[in-house]
């Protein structure tokens, strides 16, 4: 018998819960955290949740000094003569709410509807330590085998895992060789089978300053005279961006889209329709970007975006007065593709940026955040049966392979000190979760069933790679 929804909510859901409901913002959004505690109490919870169902366990909460805590979790090989060692990686830090929930839901008060948990970091990425150690559990419990398992849960991926180098340092004696890693942060096109990410895309984020007056006029006096700060930032955007297209004008900001992708992104059109389309929760009569399917999915997977994330300066529209304002601060979430260099990317957006300012404005660029994208290696053909074996038991259809638009910085820190070993990222963020979005929700159907794709995964893992 696998492991089942009774299982979880026997087992999983109640603490579960319990870590919805803590506000646990990631540095970047609480530059309080070391005194508000959240971080803390959601490692603690976690790190004793799992020491109750894993004793032999090595469980310990990591610190380093200004950096945000990491979960270590070290789960020696259960009849296993292997000597190899799979990572699993999660996070505990959380996005900021953004918005007001649909009626009934909140971020930091979970609710269960059906087989839906709505909450701030249920699914980004709350379930993935309890998923990993079910998984572990039910190996155990079916007396199946496992390699020597190391869980690292970090505590600072909503900011762009700045703090995670540093511990890989620190306990790169204690982690050893490492033989698979899985990344348990990723998503889905739907629920039905296991999806593997092949690719990321990456991200520069900049804010953006533009100041024209020393003290706010009365626009009455000012306007047709001083250049508006909001209209100085509409020309700033316009050297990055075409506003009819939206095409990104950096050439660094590109790469050249393979081959295999554009065949792989055909294929999962022709079979579950315009995916990207069918998500997307726009409003009636709008126009979506991309010729049809296909292309929508290698827009959001192979190439460069601009968004507007964040602005300030101005008041609310029923307290906006008649003034010409000091200035205004956008925030620009940059995606770029998976082959694009990061720091090449934010060194030419700065540079565009700053350069001449439109009427001698005083404009500060700054980078918030850099991290590059990952694109995975061929999967050894082995551990890509394993895969679909897992799919195939678990969730009833084959395995999928799929780009994700979202960045994960692991990837490309770990991808770099092991070019050799296969990487696995997966996860349950699918249809209608939400990710960072109003109204997250994880799917815990979707949830047990990869448990069960996990624990088929570890007990077949020795030697796949």
């Amino acid at each position: 018998m696998p492991f089942t929804l009774h299982d979880l909510d026997a087992n999983v859901t109640p603490t579960l819960e319990r870590y919805c409901a803590i506000p646990a913002l990631s540095p970047h959004f609480d530059p309080d955290w070391t005194t508000s505690g959240h971080l803390e109490s959601a490692l603690q919870l976690l790190a004793d949740w799992v020491r109750s169902r894993l004793p032999e366990a090595d469980v310990r909460e990591e610190r380093l000094e200004g950096r945000t805590p990491l979960l270590w979790v070290e789960v020696p090989a259960h009849g296993e003569t292997s000597s190899d060692t799979v990572v699993l990686y999660g996070h505990f830090d959380k996005q900021p709410p953004l918005g007001e929930w649909s009626e009934g839901l909140a971020p930091f008060t979970p609710v269960r509807r059906g087989n839906r948990l709505y909450a701030r970091g249920a699914v980004d990425d709350g379930y993935a330590t309890f998923a990993a150690v079910s998984a572990l559990e039910e190996v155990r419990r079916s007396g199946g085998t496992h390699p020597r398992c190391v869980l690292l849960i970090e505590g600072s991926e909503e900011s762009g895992s700045p703090d995670l180098e540093a511990y890989l340092d620190a306990l790169a004696e204690r982690i050893g060789r490492i033989d698979l890693m899985i990344c348990l942060d990723s998503g889905a096109l739907s629920y039905d089978r296991l999806w593997v990410t092949s690719s990321l895309r990456g991200l520069v984020n900049v804010d953006i300053t533009v100041r024209v007056l020393e003290r706010a006029q009365h626009s009455g006096t000012a306007s047709g005279v001083v250049p508006s700060s909001f209209r100085i930032i509409r020309q700033l955007l316009d050297r990055v961006e075409d506003a009819t297209s939206g095409e990104v004008l950096l050439p660094e900001a590109h790469c050249a889209v393979p081959d295999w992708v554009e065949s792989a992104t055909r294929g999962v059109a022709e079979e579950f329709g315009d995916v990207v389309a069918q998500e997307m929760p726009v409003v009636e009569g709008l126009e979506l970007m991309g010729r049809d399917g296909a292309d929508r999915l290698v827009r959001r997977t192979w190439k460069p975006a601009l968004s507007v994330i964040g602005l300030a300066g101005a008041p609310e529209p029923r307290q906006a007065g008649n003034v010409l304002r000091t200035s205004t601060t956008v925030t620009l979430s940059l995606r770029l593709p998976p082959l694009a260099d990061a720091r090449a990317a934010g060194e030419a957006l700065v540079r565009v940026l700053s350069v001449d300012p439109p009427s001698g404005a005083e404009v500060e660029v700054t980078i918030t955040s850099a991290a590059s994208g990952w694109a995975a290696r061929e999967l050894p053909e082995d551990l890509r049966r394993i895969l679909d074996e897992a799919s195939r038991d678990s969730f009833g259809g084959p395995l999928a392979l799929t780009g994700e638009g979202g960045t994960i910085p692991f990837l490309f820190q770990l991808g770099q000190r092991f070019p050799e070993t296969p990487f696995i990222a997966t996860g349950v963020l699918g249809p209608e979760s939400n990710a960072h979005g109003i109204d997250e929700m994880l799917n815990l159907e979707a949830t047990v069933n990869l448990i069960n794709a996990l624990a088929h995964l570890l007990s077949h893992s020795g030697g796949a790679q």
